[in-house]
């Protein structure tokens, strides 16, 4: 898997955890509290966090991505 097809990977899912975020705050606001959809955006959200986390930390564990400084 080239840098590229890396990069874009991590970007999709915090472009999908900010999308959730995002929805959860709509639900909240239209819904009035009469609905669950707040509740699973943001259990979405939390998961799909999650979920990048334990796959950066399998990613640098396997060798796949290795983490540097800023500037590295």
């Amino acid at each position: 898997m080239n840098d590229s097809l890396k990069t874009l990977l991590i970007i999709a899912f915090l472009i999908l955890i900010v999308w959730n975020l995002g929805a959860g705050l709509y639900y909240l606001l239209v819904d009035k509290g009469q609905s669950k959809r707040t509740v699973n955006a943001l259990t979405k959200r939390i998961g799909l966090s999650v979920l990048l986390i334990l796959i950066v930390i399998v990613s640098i564990k396997m060798g796949w991505i290795q983490p540097h400084g800023i500037g590295g």
